[in-house]
């Protein structure tokens, strides 16, 4: 595997971990649905919380949520009606990233930003 997915995997796993100490219950990881993927789809106090994790080795260019395009958010939220209408879920549904980069000692240190984006937001 080369080494930035074995970074992006460090990052999702480190996501996970940090959803599962504040409450949430991590219901899939890597739904994938046509060509698009959602890293993680969680659940807390009756919210489906769709989980972008973006990583970087650096923000010297972009903070990794300065990613998530347009296309991007597009191709989340059209994965993301997908899931909700096969496994039939009612819930309120909410759009979050989580941020991972590397503090100056090289620490993975993760931000989660909720309701990071609106569906509308796609177009």
């Amino acid at each position: 595997m080369a080494i930035h997915n074995d970074f992006g995997k460090k990052a999702e796993d480190l996501a996970v971990e940090y959803l599962l100490k504040n409450g949430y219950k991590i219901l899939v990881r890597n739904f994938r649905f046509q060509k698009a993927e959602i890293d993680i789809i969680a659940e807390k106090d009756g919210i489906v919380a769709i989980v972008e994790v973006k990583a970087r080795s650096t923000d010297a260019f972009m903070l990794p949520q300065e990613a998530v395009t347009k296309t991007k958010i597009r191709s989340i939220v059209s994965t993301a009606n997908h899931y909700l209408e096969e496994f039939n879920k009612q819930h309120e549904v909410r759009f979050d990233i989580m941020s991972v980069l590397p503090d100056d000692k090289g620490n993975l240190m993760i931000e989660h930003i909720t309701d990071a984006f609106q569906a509308f937001d796609a177009n």
